[in-house]
């Protein structure tokens, strides 16, 4: 029987990384981190990253790795991932997987197509493009060739979008087909879990968590990060810090930088639940249904007799 590797996952401020503590503090384990952006040293208040206390005492795997203008990839995730997952459970530790960033669970869970080689001239192109036109202008020439694909991102997400040119114009097929074609080996069992809330009830937590963000010192977070970095790293095209470098530009007021900080984090949590929802291999817990998260830290661990 292949072993067990239990992912927790759902959208922002749904309890994912208390839920993942409770389970590694039953398990003796540690907890593989799947967020993009906690991955980076520095950016702490504005990704709701554990505090140091937390993640002293229990292990976090890729939380503060990088700094905020190195890049990293999807695939290096899983291939990273694997690894750690591999001498876990070489050592009989049960792997513990917490994130909402979608593709970093697919990847883990069902490998990601990452072959096809690059055209450098043709991104020169691209960019050149993006340059003069705009991310729209990519995203108008993705639909065009391979509307799937452009369903499936949004134009502020060029980098996605440059990818899925590329890979057509290689390739003359979509980005999804090589993804539904490169599968690998399957290793292990991940037995993937959600956490679902009301979403009146959803909303309101990312109200309170994005005024606890500011009270923390969200902005003079930011203002560090940009006097010590570039404002245009990837890192810091994230919902949180672009509004607030915005504000910090002069071109809006706090107060609309905070009003789009909740709306923009009540979309993001929108479109998680969207990826989610589409693997029916999940089992969701409606949050509310039990007394609190250890109650369904131990039913986890009943239903997959983990003790």
């Amino acid at each position: 029987m292949e072993p067990k590797v239990i992912v927790i996952v759902g959208p922002t401020c749904s309890g994912k990384t208390s839920l993942g503590v409770l389970l590694a503090e039953k398990l003796n384990s540690d907890v593989i981190s799947a967020d993009s952006r906690q991955i980076y040293k520095f950016l702490d208040i504005g990704t709701a990253k554990p505090d140091i206390v937390l993640l002293t005492k229990i292990k976090h795997h890729f939380v503060d790795i990088l700094e905020p203008d190195e890049n990293y990839n999807v695939s290096r995730f899983e291939n990273e991932s694997l690894e750690i997952i591999r001498e876990e459970i070489s050592n009989n530790i049960v792997p513990i997987v917490v994130g909402g960033s979608g593709l970093y669970i697919k990847a883990l869970v069902d490998g990601i197509f990452d072959t096809v080689d690059s055209d450098e001239d043709f991104r020169k192109d691209l960019l050149e493009k993006k340059r003069h036109f705009g991310n729209e202008f990519l995203y108008e020439e993705l639909k065009k060739v391979d509307p799937e694909s452009a369903s499936k991102m949004l134009p502020q997400n060029w980098k996605r979008v440059m990818r899925a040119l590329e890979v057509f114009h290689l390739t003359g097929k979509p980005i999804g087909e090589h993804h539904l074609s490169h599968k690998r080996k399957s290793e292990f069992n991940f037995v993937q879990f959600g956490l679902r809330w009301d979403r009146e009830i959803l909303y309101k937590n990312i109200e309170k968590r994005v005024d606890e963000m500011i009270e923390q010192g969200l902005v003079d977070e930011t203002k560090a990060l940009i006097q010590r970095y570039e404002r245009n790293i990837n890192s810091l095209n994230t919902v949180g810090y672009k509004e607030i470098i915005s504000y910090l530009n002069d071109e809006i007021t706090l107060d609309r930088a905070i009003e789009l900080i909740k709306r923009n984090t009540r979309r993001f949590a929108k479109r998680q639940l969207t990826w989610f929802r589409a693997d029916d291999r999940i089992v969701w817990f409606d949050v509310s249904s039990y007394k609190d998260l250890k109650t369904i830290a131990e039913e986890i661990i009943r239903r997959e007799d983990l003790q």
